[in-house]
């Protein structure tokens, strides 16, 4: 289905603000938490905010994360089918994440917000992805971990479920930033350290 630019442009400028409000910042103050940026791993996520202030609110962030990528693309679904528009609505939100212009630029590592986003693109692969990432946790006891196997696994999983070489594209840009934004964790998992 063909979409027109204004509204392909507006619905990308409206994922990418979405994806730039941070539900870790905005959860720790409502529920009076230190800042997530200051606190643990300095990361605005839902980890983290587990590590400062327990399940309930990293629930709650978690949830927030996955709908600031879930919402854009269902909105985006509303207007068009467009498998192009809606790649790079999905791509919008998630770099709003990474990369909030509310927040200087210096967001999260994206792992809710792609996973909401993808969810709104094929539930198969968002589902694919999920059990990959419960497997790996289960197996190996290590979060980081299980995100970069279920990410990395992706590209694959559009190739399985839709054949559409956008959302490959799409989920390959993804689990490259994604790894990129973990290089930290990935550094400590081959010294052996990361919890």
């Amino acid at each position: 289905m063909f979409t027109d630019p204004l509204t392909s442009i507006s619905l990308i400028v409206f994922a990418y603000l979405l994806g730039s409000v941070s539900a870790a910042i905005i959860t720790c103050k409502l529920m009076g938490l230190p800042d997530p940026r200051t606190q643990g791993s300095n990361n605005p996520g839902a980890t983290n905010v587990m590590r400062i202030g327990g399940k309930k609110a990293a629930a709650i962030t978690l949830l927030g994360d996955m709908l600031k990528g879930l919402v854009p693309v269902l909105v985006a679904r509303w207007f068009t089918g467009n498998e192009l528009t809606l790649a790079l609505v999905a791509v919008a939100a998630f770099l709003g994440h990474l990369y909030p212009l509310f927040f200087g630029f210096k967001g999260g590592k994206g792992v809710a917000t792609s996973l909401g986003a993808i969810l709104g693109i094929s539930w198969p692969v968002a589902l694919a992805m999920i059990v990959t990432w419960l497997i790996v946790a289960y197996g190996f006891k290590i979060s980081s971990m299980a995100a970069l196997v279920a990410s990395a696994l992706s590209p694959f999983y559009f190739w399985f479920f839709s054949g559409s070489t956008i959302y490959m594209i799409m989920g390959s840009f993804i689990a490259v930033l994604l790894i990129w934004r973990h290089r930290s964790n990935i550094q400590r998992l081959l010294e052996g350290t990361e919890t």
